[in-house]
């Protein structure tokens, strides 16, 4: 069992920013990966078709038979993290939430900007983390369509995307924020133009590395990390597999075989 893989999954690439911080803190492990590109993004979708998907792919990777399920994306999580909880007591389930505790503990004017999806942005779940963590700091929260479109293109630099990101984050640059939450796991692939765009003392906080962190707790209290080399990492997409192969290379350290996905 130890050597069984791990099972990642998100509304399109944009998981594969966790995915990275989870093979590099975590190297022995064999990672699975479903991209649900075809029906990217998850943040215009109602919460009944997110628990839906989010029970198709524990199906899923319950067949693949891995040891562990980690839910790659901040809308998927606020949607279908507890159900799956309900319905797999014994399996390790990681999910995402916006770093609002960090980023409220780091900030030093006490303003913080949230660059997320609206999804996430008119959650429940996200308004439970502010009424907790954020009572002594002022957030001001910004939506951002079309972000993941343009990045789930292997876009992350082109004069439209600039554009777009420029529009979205002057707001809170603005207001004052001298940290800014990447709340949507596509974001992190944008950090090297956000910080052309804002100044060196602004922090980016981003939650993939705290996600591999709790998933690694997870498994040595389950005495289920890996002790072998780690096989490939194999991929699946809903959309196009020839799309995402493509764009691989620029999201993730290597080429990859992708499969189609097709639940």
């Amino acid at each position: 069992m130890r050597e069984a893989p791990i099972g990642v999954f998100d509304s399109g690439v944009g998981g594969l920013s966790v995915l990275a911080e989870i093979q590099r803190l975590l190297p022995n492990e064999s990672l699975l990966y479903v991209a649900d590109c075809g029906n990217v993004p998850y943040g215009e979708k109602t919460p009944e078709f997110i628990r839906q998907r989010c029970s198709v792919m524990a199906r899923f990777f319950q067949q693949q038979g891995a040891k562990a399920l980690v839910l790659a994306c901040n809308t998927a999580t606020v949607a279908g993290v507890a159900d799956l909880r309900r319905d797999y007591p014994e399996w390790p389930i990681v999910g995402m939430e916006p770093a609002v505790k960090p980023a409220a503990a780091a900030t030093r004017s006490g303003v913080v900007g949230v660059l997320a999806t609206t999804g996430t942005l008119q959650s429940a779940k996200f308004a439970a983390l502010l009424d907790r963590f954020a009572t002594d700091v002022r957030v001001i929260t910004q939506p951002c369509p079309g972000l993941v479109e343009l990045i789930e293109n292997g876009d992350l630099h082109s004069p439209a995307l600039r554009q777009l990101l420029a529009r979205y984050v002057e707001p809170l640059l603005g207001a004052g924020c001298d940290t800014i939450i990447l709340g949507c796991t596509h974001y992190p692939f944008l950090k090297p133009l956000l910080r052309q765009m804002i100044p060196d003392d602004i922090s980016l906080i981003d939650t993939g590395a705290a996600v591999a962190r709790q998933l690694q707790r997870l498994l040595a209290e389950r005495e289920l990390l890996a002790v072998e080399p780690a096989r490939d990492a194999r991929f699946w997409t809903s959309a196009d597999p020839v799309h995402f192969k493509d764009v691989l290379p620029v999201l993730w350290n290597s080429p990859g075989i992708v499969q189609s996905f097709d639940m």
